[in-house]
Protein backbone atom coordinates (compact mmCIF):
# COMPACT_ATOMS: atom_id res chain seq x y z
CA UNK A 1 0.00 0.00 0.00
CA UNK A 2 1.51 3.33 -0.94
CA UNK A 3 0.72 5.86 2.00
CA UNK A 4 1.17 8.83 0.21
CA UNK A 5 -2.43 7.50 -1.45
CA UNK A 6 -4.06 6.69 1.52
CA UNK A 7 -3.30 9.51 3.34
CA UNK A 8 -3.76 11.64 1.05
CA UNK A 9 -2.32 15.10 -0.13
CA UNK A 10 -0.20 16.58 2.90
CA UNK A 11 -1.82 13.83 4.96
CA UNK A 12 -5.83 15.30 4.26
CA UNK A 13 -7.10 12.15 4.61
CA UNK A 14 -5.62 11.80 8.41
CA UNK A 15 -6.53 15.24 9.30
CA UNK A 16 -9.98 14.57 8.44
CA UNK A 17 -9.73 11.92 10.70
CA UNK A 18 -8.13 13.95 13.30
CA UNK A 19 -10.58 16.68 13.37
CA UNK A 20 -13.58 14.14 13.82
CA UNK A 21 -11.98 13.16 17.37
CA UNK A 22 -10.42 16.24 18.72
CA UNK A 23 -9.62 14.52 21.70
CA UNK A 24 -7.11 12.21 20.09
CA UNK A 25 -3.93 12.51 18.53
CA UNK A 26 -2.97 11.25 14.82
CA UNK A 27 0.61 11.01 13.89
CA UNK A 28 2.17 9.52 10.49
CA UNK A 29 5.63 8.28 10.82
CA UNK A 30 6.91 6.53 7.42
CA UNK A 31 4.80 3.15 7.38
CA UNK A 32 3.44 3.80 10.25
CA UNK A 33 0.34 5.38 11.85
CA UNK A 34 0.25 6.18 15.50
CA UNK A 35 -2.91 7.13 17.88
CA UNK A 36 -2.66 8.44 21.22
CA UNK A 37 -5.76 10.37 23.06
CA UNK A 38 -9.24 9.14 24.68
CA UNK A 39 -9.46 5.20 24.99
CA UNK A 40 -12.77 5.19 23.59
CA UNK A 41 -11.87 7.49 20.54
CA UNK A 42 -8.63 5.20 19.98
CA UNK A 43 -10.77 2.61 19.27
CA UNK A 44 -13.33 4.69 16.87
CA UNK A 45 -10.32 5.94 14.91
CA UNK A 46 -8.86 2.52 14.92
CA UNK A 47 -12.19 1.08 13.58
CA UNK A 48 -12.09 4.17 10.47
CA UNK A 49 -8.80 3.82 9.63
CA UNK A 50 -9.17 -0.47 8.96
CA UNK A 51 -12.60 0.08 6.90
CA UNK A 52 -10.33 2.62 5.00
CA UNK A 53 -7.45 0.23 4.33
CA UNK A 54 -9.63 -2.34 3.40
CA UNK A 55 -11.72 -0.25 0.99
CA UNK A 56 -8.00 0.68 -0.36
CA UNK A 57 -7.34 -2.78 -0.76
CA UNK A 58 -10.30 -3.46 -2.61
CA UNK A 59 -10.52 -0.24 -5.10
CA UNK A 60 -6.80 1.34 -4.91
CA UNK A 61 -7.65 4.43 -4.00
CA UNK A 62 -9.37 6.60 -0.95
CA UNK A 63 -11.19 9.92 -1.76
CA UNK A 64 -11.95 12.70 0.73
CA UNK A 65 -15.91 11.35 0.71
CA UNK A 66 -15.05 7.79 1.42
CA UNK A 67 -13.11 9.02 4.61
CA UNK A 68 -16.10 11.43 5.52
CA UNK A 69 -18.39 8.34 4.54
CA UNK A 70 -16.40 6.17 7.36
CA UNK A 71 -16.22 8.50 9.71
CA UNK A 72 -20.44 9.31 9.46
CA UNK A 73 -20.82 5.18 9.74
CA UNK A 74 -18.40 5.05 12.59
CA UNK A 75 -20.77 8.04 14.21
CA UNK A 76 -23.98 6.57 13.46
CA UNK A 77 -22.79 3.24 15.01
CA UNK A 78 -21.92 4.82 18.50
CA UNK A 79 -25.02 6.69 18.09
CA UNK A 80 -27.46 3.63 17.20
CA UNK A 81 -29.54 2.34 19.52
CA UNK A 82 -29.22 -1.49 18.15
CA UNK A 83 -33.05 -3.04 18.45
CA UNK A 84 -31.87 -6.36 17.66
CA UNK A 85 -30.50 -9.02 19.82
CA UNK A 86 -26.61 -8.27 17.81
CA UNK A 87 -24.08 -7.83 20.48
CA UNK A 88 -20.77 -7.04 18.06
CA UNK A 89 -19.87 -7.69 14.86
CA UNK A 90 -17.92 -11.16 14.09
CA UNK A 91 -14.23 -10.48 11.83
CA UNK A 92 -15.76 -12.16 9.17
CA UNK A 93 -19.25 -9.58 9.31
CA UNK A 94 -21.90 -12.11 10.69
CA UNK A 95 -23.58 -10.71 14.22
CA UNK A 96 -22.88 -12.17 17.51
CA UNK A 97 -26.11 -12.46 19.39
CA UNK A 98 -27.59 -14.77 22.23
CA UNK A 99 -29.37 -17.72 20.33
CA UNK A 100 -30.62 -19.47 23.71
CA UNK A 101 -33.29 -17.95 26.54
CA UNK A 102 -30.29 -18.31 28.76
CA UNK A 103 -28.32 -16.70 26.85
CA UNK A 104 -30.68 -14.20 26.47
CA UNK A 105 -31.08 -14.11 30.36
CA UNK A 106 -27.29 -13.91 30.77
CA UNK A 107 -27.61 -10.69 28.57
CA UNK A 108 -30.14 -9.05 30.09
CA UNK A 109 -28.93 -9.85 33.97
CA UNK A 110 -25.51 -8.38 33.16
CA UNK A 111 -26.91 -4.73 31.60
CA UNK A 112 -29.01 -4.87 35.00
CA UNK A 113 -26.40 -5.99 37.64
CA UNK A 114 -22.71 -4.96 38.39
CA UNK A 115 -21.88 -8.65 39.51
CA UNK A 116 -23.16 -11.42 37.38
CA UNK A 117 -22.29 -15.65 38.09
CA UNK A 118 -22.65 -17.38 34.81
CA UNK A 119 -23.02 -21.34 35.33
CA UNK A 120 -23.69 -24.05 32.81
CA UNK A 121 -21.78 -26.63 30.76
CA UNK A 122 -19.12 -26.55 28.10
CA UNK A 123 -20.35 -24.91 25.24
CA UNK A 124 -23.04 -23.37 26.32
CA UNK A 125 -21.78 -19.99 25.57
CA UNK A 126 -21.16 -18.11 28.70
CA UNK A 127 -17.57 -17.37 28.00
CA UNK A 128 -18.23 -16.08 24.38
CA UNK A 129 -21.48 -14.26 25.07
CA UNK A 130 -19.44 -12.77 28.06
CA UNK A 131 -16.51 -11.60 25.68
CA UNK A 132 -19.05 -10.35 23.39
CA UNK A 133 -20.82 -7.85 26.22
CA UNK A 134 -17.02 -6.92 26.93
CA UNK A 135 -16.36 -5.95 23.60
CA UNK A 136 -19.53 -3.95 23.05
CA UNK A 137 -19.02 -2.36 26.51
CA UNK A 138 -15.52 -1.39 25.41
CA UNK A 139 -17.32 0.03 21.69
CA UNK A 140 -19.97 1.92 23.31
CA UNK A 141 -17.96 3.59 25.65
CA UNK A 142 -19.23 2.24 28.47
CA UNK A 143 -15.85 1.01 30.02
CA UNK A 144 -12.44 1.63 29.49
CA UNK A 145 -11.21 -1.41 29.13
CA UNK A 146 -11.62 -4.92 29.07
CA UNK A 147 -9.70 -7.37 31.78
CA UNK A 148 -10.24 -11.42 31.11
CA UNK A 149 -8.49 -13.31 33.76
CA UNK A 150 -8.45 -17.34 34.66
CA UNK A 151 -6.95 -19.63 37.55
CA UNK A 152 -4.29 -21.51 35.88
CA UNK A 153 -5.06 -25.00 37.54
CA UNK A 154 -3.59 -27.93 35.72
CA UNK A 155 -6.51 -30.22 34.58
CA UNK A 156 -4.81 -33.49 35.15
CA UNK A 157 -1.50 -32.28 33.59
CA UNK A 158 1.79 -30.92 35.34
CA UNK A 159 2.48 -26.71 34.75
CA UNK A 160 6.43 -27.11 35.98
CA UNK A 161 6.65 -29.75 33.34
CA UNK A 162 5.37 -27.49 30.38
CA UNK A 163 8.42 -25.95 27.90
CA UNK A 164 9.16 -22.13 28.52
CA UNK A 165 8.87 -19.11 31.10
CA UNK A 166 6.17 -18.64 32.93
CA UNK A 167 4.22 -16.53 30.24
CA UNK A 168 4.75 -19.29 27.82
CA UNK A 169 3.35 -22.04 30.30
CA UNK A 170 0.12 -19.92 31.27
CA UNK A 171 -0.79 -19.04 27.90
CA UNK A 172 -2.26 -22.60 26.85
CA UNK A 173 -4.79 -21.77 29.95
CA UNK A 174 -5.58 -18.29 28.31
CA UNK A 175 -6.08 -19.50 24.53
CA UNK A 176 -9.74 -19.78 24.72
CA UNK A 177 -10.09 -16.54 25.47
CA UNK A 178 -7.69 -15.40 22.81
CA UNK A 179 -10.13 -17.34 20.58
CA UNK A 180 -13.08 -15.22 21.15
CA UNK A 181 -11.83 -12.29 21.18
CA UNK A 182 -10.32 -12.63 17.84
CA UNK A 183 -13.75 -13.81 16.31
CA UNK A 184 -14.52 -10.11 17.27
CA UNK A 185 -11.73 -7.96 17.03
CA UNK A 186 -8.85 -8.12 13.97
CA UNK A 187 -5.52 -9.83 15.10
CA UNK A 188 -3.60 -5.98 14.46
CA UNK A 189 -6.41 -4.29 16.27
CA UNK A 190 -6.68 -7.12 19.37
CA UNK A 191 -2.65 -6.66 19.85
CA UNK A 192 -2.81 -2.67 19.45
CA UNK A 193 -5.47 -3.13 22.27
CA UNK A 194 -3.36 -5.18 24.47
CA UNK A 195 0.07 -3.29 23.57
CA UNK A 196 -2.28 -0.04 24.75
CA UNK A 197 -3.28 -1.74 27.77
CA UNK A 198 -7.06 -1.14 26.75
CA UNK A 199 -7.54 -5.16 26.67
CA UNK A 200 -5.85 -7.26 29.20
CA UNK A 201 -5.69 -10.83 29.31
CA UNK A 202 -3.95 -12.47 32.77
CA UNK A 203 -3.65 -15.04 35.02
CA UNK A 204 -6.00 -14.75 38.40
CA UNK A 205 -2.85 -14.49 40.42
CA UNK A 206 -2.39 -11.30 38.55
CA UNK A 207 -4.97 -9.47 39.95
CA UNK A 208 -3.92 -9.50 43.71
CA UNK A 209 -3.76 -5.97 44.99
CA UNK A 210 -5.20 -4.38 42.28
CA UNK A 211 -8.94 -2.02 42.08
CA UNK A 212 -10.27 -3.05 38.70
CA UNK A 213 -11.86 0.78 37.45
CA UNK A 214 -14.21 1.22 34.65
CA UNK A 215 -13.71 -1.55 32.86
CA UNK A 216 -15.86 -4.99 32.45
CA UNK A 217 -13.92 -8.01 34.22
CA UNK A 218 -14.38 -11.47 33.29
CA UNK A 219 -13.49 -13.88 35.52
CA UNK A 220 -13.62 -17.71 33.31
CA UNK A 221 -13.33 -21.19 34.89
CA UNK A 222 -14.20 -20.08 38.00
CA UNK A 223 -14.57 -23.63 39.33
CA UNK A 224 -11.08 -23.73 39.40
CA UNK A 225 -10.85 -20.62 42.36
CA UNK A 226 -10.73 -21.14 45.81
CA UNK A 227 -12.46 -19.62 48.35
CA UNK A 228 -9.59 -17.45 48.88
CA UNK A 229 -8.70 -16.61 45.52
CA UNK A 230 -12.72 -16.05 44.95
CA UNK A 231 -12.71 -13.37 47.51
CA UNK A 232 -9.27 -11.80 46.61
CA UNK A 233 -11.12 -11.19 43.03
CA UNK A 234 -14.39 -10.15 43.97
CA UNK A 235 -13.22 -7.20 46.34
CA UNK A 236 -11.10 -5.85 43.39
CA UNK A 237 -14.54 -4.15 41.93
CA UNK A 238 -13.85 -0.43 41.64
CA UNK A 239 -16.12 2.31 40.72
CA UNK A 240 -17.98 2.04 37.14
CA UNK A 241 -17.23 -1.86 36.75
CA UNK A 242 -19.50 -4.70 35.49
CA UNK A 243 -17.71 -8.22 36.30
CA UNK A 244 -19.02 -11.57 34.84
CA UNK A 245 -18.10 -14.88 36.84
CA UNK A 246 -17.91 -17.79 34.69
CA UNK A 247 -17.90 -21.48 35.45
CA UNK A 248 -18.87 -24.89 35.33
CA UNK A 249 -19.44 -27.20 38.28
CA UNK A 250 -19.21 -30.39 36.98
CA UNK A 251 -15.26 -29.31 35.80
CA UNK A 252 -13.29 -29.28 38.70
CA UNK A 253 -9.68 -29.50 38.65
CA UNK A 254 -9.49 -28.72 42.16
CA UNK A 255 -7.58 -31.15 44.50
CA UNK A 256 -10.43 -33.01 46.37
CA UNK A 257 -10.10 -31.55 49.41
CA UNK A 258 -10.28 -28.05 48.20
CA UNK A 259 -13.95 -26.59 48.06
CA UNK A 260 -14.38 -24.51 44.57
CA UNK A 261 -14.83 -20.48 45.57
CA UNK A 262 -17.57 -20.50 42.91
CA UNK A 263 -19.79 -22.60 44.74
CA UNK A 264 -19.52 -20.84 47.84
CA UNK A 265 -19.82 -17.34 46.30
CA UNK A 266 -22.73 -18.15 44.45
CA UNK A 267 -24.63 -19.35 47.74
CA UNK A 268 -23.12 -16.76 50.19
CA UNK A 269 -24.03 -13.86 47.29
CA UNK A 270 -27.76 -15.45 46.08
CA UNK A 271 -30.07 -12.65 48.09
CA UNK A 272 -27.33 -9.62 47.56
CA UNK A 273 -28.80 -6.86 45.51
CA UNK A 274 -26.82 -6.30 42.32
CA UNK A 275 -25.29 -9.47 42.26
CA UNK A 276 -27.22 -12.04 39.76
CA UNK A 277 -26.60 -15.75 38.82
CA UNK A 278 -27.73 -17.24 35.75
CA UNK A 279 -27.80 -21.24 35.05
CA UNK A 280 -27.34 -22.54 31.42
CA UNK A 281 -27.68 -26.18 30.67
CA UNK A 282 -27.18 -28.46 27.99
CA UNK A 283 -29.69 -27.14 25.89
CA UNK A 284 -27.71 -24.52 25.42
CA UNK A 285 -25.02 -25.88 24.03
CA UNK A 286 -24.42 -24.62 20.79
CA UNK A 287 -21.44 -26.52 19.35
CA UNK A 288 -21.72 -29.85 17.84
CA UNK A 289 -24.79 -31.87 17.93
CA UNK A 290 -22.90 -34.36 19.94
CA UNK A 291 -21.57 -32.23 22.85
CA UNK A 292 -24.83 -32.31 24.49
CA UNK A 293 -25.23 -36.30 24.09
CA UNK A 294 -21.61 -36.69 25.05
CA UNK A 295 -22.56 -34.15 28.74
CA UNK A 296 -25.71 -35.84 29.09
CA UNK A 297 -23.73 -39.04 29.29
CA UNK A 298 -21.48 -38.16 31.67
CA UNK A 299 -23.76 -36.17 34.05
CA UNK A 300 -25.57 -39.80 34.39
CA UNK A 301 -22.83 -41.56 34.66
CA UNK A 302 -21.72 -39.04 37.65
CA UNK A 303 -25.50 -39.07 39.46
CA UNK A 304 -25.17 -43.01 39.12
CA UNK A 305 -21.98 -42.74 40.82
CA UNK A 306 -23.23 -40.58 43.72
CA UNK A 307 -26.22 -42.35 43.79
CA UNK A 308 -23.43 -45.61 44.97
CA UNK A 309 -21.47 -43.88 47.11
CA UNK A 310 -24.32 -42.53 49.04
CA UNK A 311 -25.94 -45.90 49.68
CA UNK A 312 -22.30 -46.80 50.55
CA UNK A 313 -22.35 -44.70 53.35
Amino acid sequence: MAMVDFLGIGNRNIKEIASAFPKSKIVSRGNEILIKGNASEIIQINDVIHALIQHYHKYGKITGENVEAYIKRESEYMASDDKDETLVYGTRGAGIKPKTANQRALVKAVKDNDLVFAIGPAGSGKTFISVALAVRALKNKEVQKIIITRPAVEAGENLGFLPGDLQEKIDPYLRPIYDALVDMIPIEKLKHYQENNIIEIAPLAYMRGRTLNNAFVLLDEAQNTTSMQMKMFLTRMGPNSKVVVTGDGSQIDLPRHQKSGLSEAVRLLSNVNGIATVELTTKDVVRHKLVKDIITAYDKEQTKSDTSKKNRD
